[in-house]
């Protein structure tokens, strides 16, 4: 039996940032990722600036990963109508492979423990947890959630969403080709669309959420894509213009934008676990970030005595949450399904080519604003 102050479970994005921040804290973490490092995940690998901030002041030097800046956006249906602006706030490129290597290594060398190693259940018993992995047995007071879009846990669990169909599959890959450094792309194709910008190296990422009943209608990826992703010009220029550096694009299916608790069976949950904004938005890992904050500066307050109860730290966790978040996740739901519908999208780009203000002000409204830190 390991005892512990903090039990992580899932080394991701949220969980790295949040062992990172409880450890500058001096709190005793473990993270339990079943997965080695580094590892390629399905993501847009765009990061809003809003974090910007709070990952300086918690001592990471994210220039040295050579991130690509991004501050202007190109917007296209699958007619090949577009619309361009610049983002309000910017953001920067870079790889979940780069970037979690990176947070891995600075969690390690700060003094958490982070082991290979797959949970097979958490139980909460007389206000601690026992968290079972397919090697060791832990416990601790605190657990964060952090086991990313969908997982074995979250079955466990019996969560909500995970009872639910999911019509939704992932698909990206990095590129060489002729990309701007400064750009994200993003376009609308029949069932899906799609985000492209550039990456450390002058790598370029393409990744695109497809819906599974017309994705299942094809043999394999390059059949799809030539039927389907290809009808929007621009994906097709792109594509044919780019020649892919992995040995075949990594897929992830059962995506779910159901509703999620961020707060289940006493577990605090982070980053996707927590809820997962349409990729659309562009801003799920900045989302993710935030939360890994908001959770371990409720935890510190927690432990100084600030806040007085496990229930209380709960309710203020899931209060920060909805204030945060909640909004951001509506407007993406509504976003996506608009562009489903072609006569809807249709009408949204005659009004932005008309009045293309209107395109930062939506953007504004899946974005939160730069992360104030705490004098």
């Amino acid at each position: 039996m390991i005892q512990n102050s903090i039990v992580i479970v899932g080394g991701g994005l949220a969980g790295l940032i949040a062992a990172v921040h409880l450890k500058n804290n001096n709190y005793n973490v473990v993270v339990i990722e079943k997965n080695d490092f580094p590892k390629h995940k399905v993501c847009g690998e765009y990061i809003s600036n809003e974090v910007l901030p709070y990952l300086k002041s918690l001592g990471l030097d994210i220039k040295s990963l050579d991130p690509k800046h991004i501050d202007k956006l190109s917007f296209s249906l699958v007619s090949g109508k577009s619309v361009n602006t610049v983002l309000p706030m910017g953001g920067f490129g870079i790889s979940r492979y780069r970037l979690d290597n990176y947070l891995y290594n600075e969690a390690k060398n700060r003094g958490c423990l982070i082991v290979q190693e797959t949970v097979t259940n958490i139980e909460f018993l007389d206000g601690r947890f026992t968290i079972i992995t397919n090697l060791n047995t832990y416990t601790a007071p605190i657990v964060l959630g952090a086991f990313g879009k969908r997982s074995n846990v979250d079955q466990k669990m019996n969560r909500d969403f995970i009872n639910k169909k999911s019509y939704w599959l992932a698909v990206k890959a990095h590129y060489s080709g002729d990309f701007p450094n400064d750009l994200v792309g993003l376009h609308n194709f029949k069932g899906g669309y799609c985000g492209v910008s550039k990456v450390e190296k002058d790598m370029i990422n393409i990744c695109y959420l497809a819906d599974y009943d017309t994705f299942k209608q094809f043999k394999n990826i390059e059949e799809y894509q030539n039927n389907v992703v290809y009808e929007n010009p621009h994906l097709k220029v792109i594509f044919e213009k780019s020649n892919l550096l992995f040995k075949k694009p990594l897929t992830i299916s059962q995506i779910s934008f159901e509703k999620k608790q961020a707060v289940e069976n006493h577990i605090l949950m982070i980053g996707d676990t927590a809820g997962l904004i349409h990729p659309l938005c562009g801003n799920g890992m900045a989302m993710a970030i935030h939360s890994a904050k908001i959770v371990s500066e409720l935890i510190h307050k927690y432990y100084s005595n600030e806040i007085k109860s496990r229930s209380e730290l709960e309710e203020k966790y899931i209060y920060e949450w909805n204030v945060n978040f909640r909004k951001r996740l509506k407007m993406g739901r509504l976003l996506s399904n608009l562009l489903q519908k072609q006569k809807l999208s249709a009408v949204l780009m005659r009004l932005l080519i008309i009045f293309p203000f209107l395109l930062p002000k939506i953007i504004k409204k899946t974005h939160g604003k730069p992360i104030i830190l705490d004098s």
